[in-house]
């Protein structure tokens, strides 16, 4: 239908006639998500009139199908302008049933109404930067937590619900105002974890378990997960500085409750491998928002038959998140994104908590048996990490060599013997530990064992790319003095003129085992042999 036809229409007011004829150019227009140029402005027009008619009182029906125009047209972002008005976004959030008031909230009857409505203000906010400002002096936020508190007295629908904690998802993502807002002012954090709660459908069965209230070898249904995963990006959200900061016993309770629905949430599936994924993802990521002494209730459960155990403490969380981690590292595309957030919390969990480390060490860098091969060679845990030591992506490359470093207690020499010094250097150049030692962390006095093969081998092993290599014959060997030393200036002149024209910058290790310039006139003063030299060298020759 034409776009001038529908104006017209729209423009004549008669319900009845709109409703048909918006009924066709929804029916059009439901796959479009890009637009002509040449009817932006008429698309302007549209939306305004779309905004003037649902002020009237109009039936259920025709006001779903106006918001469904709405909706379509919001997908034009050019043609937000209109919608990105305070009046419009109280409007639609009237017709959502979120509509703050001191008084109360206006509810709308009509369950697809407010699910179209709410469908309306996701693709607003999330494209209308005006709207997204406008958001929280229409205290949005204030009308969608006042209807998830009645989530557990009401019977909302799966959409409505899952469109409430998208709606705040986005709003708490975009707007920093909003966050705090809801975090601080509306104590967001408590709403989401008994929301989550609820969603998850669990019992507590100790001050720091929750189980499934039914069987817990069911996946978690497909519309759960999907609510569960939104819960846990707006947690995300409302907690992305919490770890960086000191909090009280209060809070510290609060996140030790949260800590043990994350761990049922690891310990369960989601309908499909992909889902799941994506659902322990979400999970990891807020992991390792909360305080590290929070984490602890990970550990706490209960030894149970088939638990995976390791000095008397329960190791399944810890090895279903090496697992993730184990296939991430398989996946191979966007590391920086899927692999940080494991690899820092699993790092700090190891440096928090001994039997972690521990255990993360059996599992990660077992006794060394194959001394043959470089580190980076293989298919092994151990191998994949060592890879990334050298990886392109900064972040990516300091985050696996930080927690190698932590399994190895934060050990030089132990390190370089687990990766090689060529992997190890950048790590012990950003830290200052190029000559030896150990950093500041504190760990357990135990020593490393070593395997028979390896103490065999130890000898001979390359301490650069950290396995045996054969003997290469001495390339000065049968040169006399004099060639020696030719040798060694034509080598400095060629760092010299390297140097010079900025391709590289030599370095060199002072004692205390930091990087620093170096002069390479001192190599050249060093290379050259004095006069004691040479009448020494003489002498030698003389007796000969």
């Amino acid at each position: 239908m034409a776009l001038q036809a529908v104006l017209e229409t729209v423009e004549c007011g008669e319900q009845d006639i709109v409703l048909k004829v918006l009924q066709i150019y929804n029916q059009e227009k439901s796959q479009c998500f890009t637009f002509e140029d040449e009817e932006r402005e008429e698309r302007k027009k549209l939306a305004k009139l779309l905004i003037k008619f649902l002020e009237r009182e109009l039936q259920p029906s025709c006001q779903v199908t106006c918001l469904e125009s709405i909706r379509i047209l919001s997908r034009d972002k050019s043609c937000l302008g209109p919608f990105s008005t305070m009046e419009t976004l109280k409007l639609l959030a009237r017709h959502a049933g979120i509509d703050y008031t001191e008084e109360q909230i206006r509810e709308i009857p009509d369950l697809d109404v407010i699910l179209e409505a709410l469908k309306c203000l996701c693709n607003i906010v999330f494209s209308s930067h005006e709207a997204q400002e406008l958001a929280f002096e229409a205290r949005l936020v204030v009308g969608l937590t006042d209807r998830i508190k009645l989530y557990n007295e009401r019977n909302l629908p799966h959409d409505i619900k899952f469109f409430d904690l998208r709606l705040l998802f986005l709003l708490t993502a975009l707007r920093v105002d909003i966050r705090q807002q809801f975090a601080q002012e509306l104590r967001g954090i408590g709403l989401m974890t008994d929301t989550l709660e609820l969603t998850l459908g669990v019992k507590w069965i100790d001050p720091h378990e929750v189980a499934a209230e039914e069987n817990s070898a069911v996946p978690l249904p497909r519309q759960e997960a999907e609510r569960a995963m939104e819960i846990l990006k707006v947690l995300f959200n409302i907690t992305y500085d919490t770890s960086k900061r000191e909090v009280d016993e209060e809070d510290a309770a609060l996140y030790r409750h949260l800590s043990a629905l994350l761990r049922h949430c690891l310990m369960i599936s989601a309908d499909g491998e992909d889902r799941t994924e994506e659902f322990h993802s979400h999970t990891v990521n807020l992991l390792g928002n909360l305080p590290l002494k929070c984490l602890d209730v990970l550990l706490l459960p209960k030894v149970q038959p088939g638990s995976l155990e390791y000095l008397g403490v329960n190791m399944d969380a810890v090895n279903v998140l090496l697992d993730f981690l184990d296939r991430r590292l398989d996946r191979g595309h966007k590391l920086k994104e899927s692999l940080t957030p494991v690899l820092n919390l699993l790092t700090e969990s190891a440096r928090a908590h001994r039997q972690t480390r521990k255990f993360l060490k059996t599992k990660v860098l077992p006794p060394l048996r194959d001394v043959k091969n470089r580190p980076e060679v293989g298919n092994l845990l151990r191998n994949k990490l060592v890879r990334l030591m050298t990886h392109i992506d900064t972040d990516v490359k300091h985050c696996a060599a930080e927690f190698l470093f932590v399994l190895c207690k934060e050990s030089v020499a132990r390190f370089v013997k687990y990766t090689g010094y060529g992997n190890a250097a950048g790590l012990l150049a950003a830290r200052g530990l190029m000559a030896g030692g150990h950093a500041d962390g504190e760990y357990s006095e135990d020593e490393d064992t070593d395997t028979e093969e390896y103490k065999e081998a130890k000898p001979n092993i390359n301490p650069i790319t950290g396995r045996v290599e054969e003997k290469l014959p001495n390339p000065m060997e049968g040169m006399t003095e004099e060639q020696k030393e030719y040798e060694a200036m034509k080598l400095v002149n060629m760092f010299d003129k390297l140097s010079r024209q900025q391709v590289i910058q030599p370095m060199s290790v002072t004692p205390e085992g930091n990087l620093t310039t170096l002069d390479l006139a001192s190599i050249e003063d060093a290379v050259q042999p004095t006069d004691d030299d040479r009448a020494s060298h003489d002498s030698d020759l003389a007796l000969d």
